[in-house]
């Protein structure tokens, strides 16, 4: 990361934000200190606290601007395919690009911040710390509801709680995708093709077939 880049154009809350955001996904939250932030966005220490009042605030605040229009996005798409299924069930293939593909398509925003944020989001989710898997779960509760709702639908034939595991499974398949490759080369060696315009399909091919393969036999297993 670069000061000159750190230190582009903007007001001076947004680049905090912009700065912590790729800190935080480089070093982790506890690796990251409070006087390597300001010392990237050009500021003073009482400026952070001017704006966020704490590490704790911040990190949720880096959080908070872009979840809320990443759920916004998916909510509306979820919405346009419900109207156009007119009360029928919407195809889960559908469904699940509204919510996954949303992500996947923030995450080639290079230019715009969201390749870095859903990075630092993948990363979270595979260290997570306490307060900010409470903040996401509540950042996540009403939109998760609303496509776990038409998941049922789409797939009545399917025990809820078979979807549930299903929908907890995808979400740890795209967070451990977007987070990089770094983690899968140091088992697998490097990749022959790692183009980040390919992720999408390749992750949501896979995806699908995990929604779509035949339920477990628990009964013959035991």
């Amino acid at each position: 990361m670069t000061d000159s880049l750190a230190k582009g154009h903007g007001d001076t809350r947004s680049r905090i934000l912009d700065v912590a955001e790729v800190l935080f996904m480089e070093q982790g939250f506890d690796g990251t200190s409070m006087r390597s932030i300001t010392s990237h966005a050009g500021v003073n220490l009482a400026a952070v606290n001017y704006h966020f009042g704490s590490k704790e605030q911040l990190i949720q605040e880096v959080f908070h601007r872009r979840l809320t229009e990443l759920n916004r996005i998916r909510l509306t798409r979820l919405g346009e395919l419900e109207a156009e299924a007119g009360g029928a069930s919407i195809k889960p293939s559908r469904i699940v690009d509204a919510f996954f593909g949303t992500a996947l398509r923030m995450a080639s925003d290079v230019e715009g911040g969201g390749h870095t944020f859903m990075r630092l989001l993948g990363r979270t989710y595979t260290e997570p710390q306490a307060f900010v898997r409470k903040f996401l779960a509540e950042e996540y509760a009403e939109c998760v509801e609303h496509f776990l709702a038409a998941l049922y639908r789409a797939l009545p034939e399917v025990d809820r709680n078979e979807i549930l595991w299903r929908f907890h499974f995808m979400m740890g398949a795209m967070s451990y995708a977007i987070a990089g490759t770094d983690a899968l080369q140091l088992v697998t060696g490097k990749f022959d093709d790692e183009d980040p315009s390919r992720l999408e399909s390749r992750l949501m091919s896979f995806l699908l077939g995990g929604l779509r393969a035949p339920l477990a036999d628990f009964g013959a297993a035991q």
